[in-house]
């Protein structure tokens, strides 16, 4: 039977378990957050700088996390006692208890386990793969917004919108299943307003889209709320005539990329300036 739990902790600093080992693979290290538990050594760790993770919460609503990640793979040194699955869960259950945390998701009897560190608007998140206790691995996502390296300008988009009548705007951020517009979209915005200010005869549609994550129902909800979300924050901000725009939802319908990979999810996720 499938056991579902929470871990919300309040500090984010601690040393859980045991200390390194000779056998750690050159460069390898434990996370900065939690050691690991006694008798293991790592084999193998790898970082990416920005990734998403995707899960079920307790309700079976899909989430989607994404920042840095951190993977850790743990194996037990020869003629070390073997913990048991809840061994290693009550460890770190019991180590970050006293943080002021409980525990937050857990899948198969705890195969699976996901723990929470939230401070200072900032998540770590925490995933513990016991399958097999002999050979088990740890993953820490620290959330955060992905370092933009493609800069959209006004003169980007006049190009796209010249040559293909529409012009992909990657820089306005919402919040996963949110229509917000998240204040680090205002470079972006502005360049848009900025687009529209060179042009006075130049009118958009504002179009959103999304990938195929959910209800096709509930993403064209929130594909046509967050491109009236942007139309608003054009004209109240920008100062952007409201004639000009005009806010529509196309949902995961018109994909650029596939939805089966997490990169290509992320393309599809935009909004789209179409040149009425």
């Amino acid at each position: 039977m499938r056991v579902r739990f929470v871990l919300a902790l309040l500090v984010a600093s601690t040393s859980l378990f045991a200390a390194s080992h000779p056998d750690d693979a050159t460069g390898c290290k434990d996370h900065p957050l939690v050691t690991r538990m006694p008798g293991y050594f790592i084999y193998r760790c790898e970082q990416s700088p920005f990734d998403a993770w995707k899960f079920k919460d307790s309700k079976g609503k899909e989430m989607t996390v994404e920042g840095k990640i951190t993977s850790i793979s743990y194996n037990l040194v020869t003629g070390q006692p073997m913990p048991s699955r809840l061994q290693i869960v009550r460890n770190y259950e019991n180590a970050l208890k006293p943080l002021g945390g409980a525990i937050f998701v857990q899948y198969d009897d705890g195969a699976e386990t996901y723990l929470k560190v939230a401070k200072d608007g900032k998540e770590t998140w925490f995933y513990l793969n016991l399958y097999n206790t002999g050979s088990w691995g740890l993953q820490v996502l620290e959330t955060a917004a992905m370092a933009q390296q493609v800069v959209a300008d006004a003169a980007a988009f006049s190009n796209d919108i010249k040559a293909t009548g529409r012009a992909a705007v990657y820089g306005i951020y919402f919040d996963t299943g949110k229509a917000e517009v998240k204040p680090e979209s205002d470079t972006a915005l502005k360049e848009v307003a900025k687009l529209l200010s060179g042009d006075p005869q130049l009118k958009l549609l504002v179009v959103g889209h999304t990938d195929n994550v959910g209800q096709l129902e509930a993403n064209m909800k929130l594909s046509q709320a967050r491109a009236e979300a942007v139309v608003k924050a054009l004209t109240t901000k920008h100062g952007i005539a409201a004639a000009r725009l005009k806010a529509q939802g196309a949902g995961p319908i018109a994909p650029v990329a596939t939805n089966r990979t997490d990169e290509g999810r992320a393309k599809n996720r935009r909004v789209e300036l179409v040149e009425q």
